[in-house]
């Protein structure tokens, strides 16, 4: 989501009598690659770019290409192959061994529909899973449909652009198969009339969100770490107890009345750290009253389950099916020391626990680091 919003602090800031540009998006992964499918990268025409596509390896021909797209006012799908052991292969030198499709689509500023105002309205419903639908190539007559549109979908309705049922119900049952598993995929279907049509179906979920229950100094590393990687930062305290910087780094400051009204979802975690025993218990309950996926208790597993033990005896227990919710002691086993080094090993448990991983060592997983087709 930050490279998102820094495109589209980008594309609002262009001189747009004057520059014009093109937005790459990866759409498709198979292997290994840097970037993995939604990767964005903004090409002006005067050089400039925002985002990336890949590790630096592909940068400078994207910039080519996206000229191309530009000068040709046409969307374009290439494919970079790294995988042969061809020195003239652009990206051979970085040794991914992945094929990557990126789609390189023209900007028509006047088209409130073009991929970079598709992803501004996305943003203007907060806190909100969208679905996008980029058509990536088309064969056969398909009238009023070209490579490079995006659609935002909604529900069915959102389909009937495609005029033909069959392939509309096909493209559903994709879409909320992605839905489920929350996966990005690119997907092709045919017609009867031998027409076929490339999709790259798009899952953007809002960014992660960090509550942070706690004034003491350690929570400076901590925001600036957060703010740094683009996440949301909301903190809980009382305001006269906090630093006036904290109020230039955190998306919100607010107070522990206050938290039936925030934004509080499965794209959140919550973070105990006031560093006073009576304060993390009293919002141990009202943490788990919410719908965060990750809530993590500062301090030793012995102080966690003192006040798990104290909640029960007085009628509050801690059910069995939030305990995966709760992290104490937080943070992976990393040996952080400083302040700044255990606000990293809190980010990366978090990071970890919402993409359903361990948190070890890549060079002893079995598998590839990320999912491949």
């Amino acid at each position: 989501m930050k490279e998102i919003r820094s495109i589209i602090t980008a594309y609002d800031a262009l001189d747009k009598q004057v520059t014009s540009a093109a937005l790459a998006t990866v759409v498709r992964v198979e292997g290994s690659s840097y970037r993995r499918t939604g990767a964005r990268m903004l090409v002006m025409d005067n050089g400039n770019w925002v985002g990336g596509i890949s590790g630096g390896c592909l940068e400078g021909d994207a910039l080519k290409r996206a000229r191309m797209a530009i000068a040709n006012s046409v969307s374009t799908l290439v494919t970079y192959d790294t995988t042969e052991d061809d020195s003239h292969q652009i990206g051979v030198g970085l040794g991914c061994n992945g094929v990557i499709d990126v789609l390189f689509t023209p900007l028509i500023f006047s088209d409130k529909n073009n991929p970079v105002e598709t992803l501004k309205s996305c943003l203007l419903e907060d806190r909100k899973s969208h679905v996008l639908i980029s058509i990536t190539q088309l064969e056969g007559d398909w009238e009023k449909l070209k490579a490079g549109d995006i659609i935002h979908y909604q529900d069915h309705s959102s389909l009937s652009i495609f005029l033909n049922q069959s392939l509309i119900e096909e493209i559903l049952n994709s879409i909320n198969q992605q839905i489920a598993e929350n996966k990005s995929s690119n997907i092709s279907f045919s017609t009867d009339n031998q027409k076929k049509i490339e999709l790259f179906v798009e899952i953007v979920n809002p960014e992660i969100s960090v509550i942070i229950m706690g004034h003491q100094y350690d929570i400076y590393p901590l925001c600036n770490l957060l703010k740094q990687i683009g996440w949301r930062i909301i903190v809980i305290a009382d305001p006269q107890k906090l630093k006036g910087e904290i109020f230039n780094i955190a998306d919100k400051v607010t107070t522990i009345d206050q938290v039936s009204t925030l934004p509080i979802d499965e794209f959140s975690a919550i973070i105990l750290m006031s560093h006073d025993y009576k304060t993390d218990k009293n919002n141990l309950p009202i943490a788990l009253a919410t719908s965060a996926f990750y809530i993590g208790m500062l301090g030793p597993r012995i102080r966690s389950e003192k006040i798990w033990k104290e909640l029960a005896d007085e009628g509050n227990p801690i059910k069995e099916n939030v305990l995966d919710r709760i992290h104490a002691p937080i943070g992976l086993d990393i040996g952080a020391i400083t302040p700044d080094e255990i606000a990293l090993s809190l980010v990366s448990e978090i990071r970890a626990s919402l993409s359903g991983r361990e948190g070890g060592f890549l060079r002893l997983r079995k598998t590839s680091i990320h999912e491949r087709k």
